[in-house]
């Protein structure tokens, strides 16, 4: 019995430590593939930055922004502030593949509303006043 229980404790051993080994390795795979994702979303966007790039208009706007050059024609303006430093814009253009296009209603389902509208007017309308005073100064 004695034999078997020492072959069972170099087993559990031996198991432990191979356990041990994969679950290490599992860690190290998991790790590896949170670091390709990021990998791929920074490729992505690269992407898309190397391809508002081929924009003559984002190229334009670059130039502007960055050297503060202006174009033939135009008249330059900077706006200061309260503190007598240059104002910094805020204005950015948005990435053409994330502008979301909306399909307008058509002409005929507006006309229907207001006909509805006309129709079933709101129960509660608001009752004018009865008198005017005039501010105070």
């Amino acid at each position: 019995m004695a034999i078997l229980m020492v072959v069972l404790a170099v087993l559990v051993v031996s198991y432990a430590s191979s356990m041990r080994a994969y679950l290490e390795q599992r860690h190290h795979i998991a790790s590896l593939k949170a670091e390709i994702v990021s990998s791929q979303s920074d490729i992505d966007r690269l992407r898309t930055e190397k391809k508002r790039w081929k924009d003559p208009a984002y190229v334009e706007t670059q130039a502007k922004l960055r050297f503060g050059w202006v174009m033939p024609g135009d008249t330059a303006y900077q706006v200061i502030g309260k503190d007598g430093k240059p104002l910094e814009d805020s204005d950015r253009l948005a990435d053409a593949d994330t502008v979301v296009r909306t399909t307008p209603k058509p002409w005929w389902s507006k006309e229907y509303d207001s006909l509805q509208q006309a129709d079933h007017p709101p129960a509660a309308t608001p009752t004018p006043a009865t008198t005017i005073r005039p501010q105070s100064k």
